[in-house]
């Protein structure tokens, strides 16, 4: 291997670099020659494309550009993948896409609020600690109009991938991957992200999400998996979550005491 005489890319394929400005590593068994260097293919048709027309793949006067570093940080809830990537990304001078948050913002408009099993559950505690509230509510409901109705209802009417969207932050259901090519394609294809770079943060997510990638020829870089214990991560995650537990229940104590001196006023 290293008395070959390489090609211009080395052992990456230089029709995935011309065409999708990515680093795909070539296979040994997709290999080819021309004017004596040796370039390995990602697969068949990119040699054969390759061959048809190799002026267009190879360094003329300049050396062939490489594209910029695309990073996929990886690893459990709360192991301090944000934090990480935040300072990573200030420091290379890249972009730090945190993959649930913009699934998040996607939806945002529509939902006007965040989805999600941590976001639902101090919802539903309100709700059943605060009566008076949903029925006022009610009562309010029951005096809109029926266009009223039906047009605040379809203000919030979500489209298929914005369901499809919905379903995954909620209950982990697969992103389809024509939902994954209206997001996950431009952070490699498009600018800004596709001469600046990026550290993705919480993607791939499953063996599914990696296919993905590997289907569409979208490869990072560098992949980084950060293992920490299990007692470190609820020393972290425990005490603000406790903080936030507590301030709740204060104000559900505070709508109690009001609630209770309504009565009181009403009585007398």
């Amino acid at each position: 291997e290293k008395k070959r005489h390489m090609g211009d890319t080395k052992h990456f394929c230089p029709v995935s670099l011309k065409e999708n400005f990515v680093l795909h590593p070539g296979l040994y068994e997709h290999a080819a020659k021309y004017q004596d260097k040796i370039y390995y293919f990602s697969t068949s048709e990119c040699r054969d494309k390759f061959l048809k027309n190799p002026e267009l793949y190879v360094a003329h006067n300049e050396p062939i550009e490489a594209p910029p570093l695309r990073v996929c940080l990886l690893g459990t809830h709360g192991a301090g993948k944000t934090t990480c990537a935040r300072q990573a990304a200030d420091k290379l001078g890249i972009f730090h896409i945190q993959f649930e948050e913009y699934l998040q913002e996607l939806i945002l408009p529509k939902t006007k609020k965040k989805v999600g099993p941590g976001f639902n559950k101090e919802l539903e505690d309100d709700d059943n600690k605060m009566p008076f509230l949903s029925q006022e509510l009610e009562v309010f409901s029951q005096t809109m109009t029926k266009t009223e109705t039906e047009k605040k209802l379809q203000e919030v009417e979500l489209t298929d991938e914005e369901e499809a969207i919905k379903a995954n932050l909620m209950d982990n259901e697969a992103l389809p991957p024509g939902v994954l090519d209206n997001i996950v394609l431009d952070w490699w294809n498009n600018e800004p992200f596709r001469s600046t770079g990026f550290i993705l943060d919480g993607f791939p997510r499953t063996l599914d999400e990696a296919q993905y990638l590997s289907e569409r020829g979208l490869c990072p870089d560098v992949v980084f998996y950060i293992q920490v214990e299990e007692s470190d991560i609820l020393d972290r995650l425990f005490p603000p979550r406790l903080k936030k537990w507590k301030e709740r229940q204060c104000k559900i104590k505070e709508n109690k005491k009001k609630l209770k001196d309504m009565k009181a006023k009403i009585r007398v």
